[in-house]
């Protein structure tokens, strides 16, 4: 599986050494996949509303405990193609802004990471 490579500063598009838009291959296009799956807000996908990471209803403006955040994280991992398992570590969460690192794990047991 292949994906268009992310900035991991800005989340936007690279180009690579030829001006063209950057692809990431696996096992990093899973990570990257999984990291942008825990950025989507619930119903911001508009082909499907039902995904995405609850940010409004359940976390923004209510403190929820860290475990709370790492299973919604986690869960939006989860229905990334490909991933298997996955495990979230939360780096920083400061006012209205968390980050972390999410590991995720193929059906061929390789595990790769990406930040988020």
């Amino acid at each position: 599986m292949k994906t268009l490579l992310l900035d991991t500063d800005t989340w936007d598009l690279v180009a690579d050494a030829s001006g063209n838009i950057a692809v990431a291959d696996e096992p990093y296009a899973l990570a990257q996949d999984a990291a942008s799956a825990i950025r989507l807000f619930a119903g911001e996908l508009y082909y499907d509303t039902t995904q995405g990471t609850p940010y409004f209803d359940q976390i923004l403006g209510k403190a929820p405990p860290v475990s709370l955040m790492k299973a919604y994280f986690n869960r939006a991992a989860l229905t990334v193609p490909g991933v298997v398992s996955a495990q979230t570590f939360i780096q920083s969460w400061t006012d209205r802004t968390v980050t972390g690192q999410v590991q995720v794990t193929d059906a061929a047991g390789n595990t790769t990471a990406a930040s988020f």
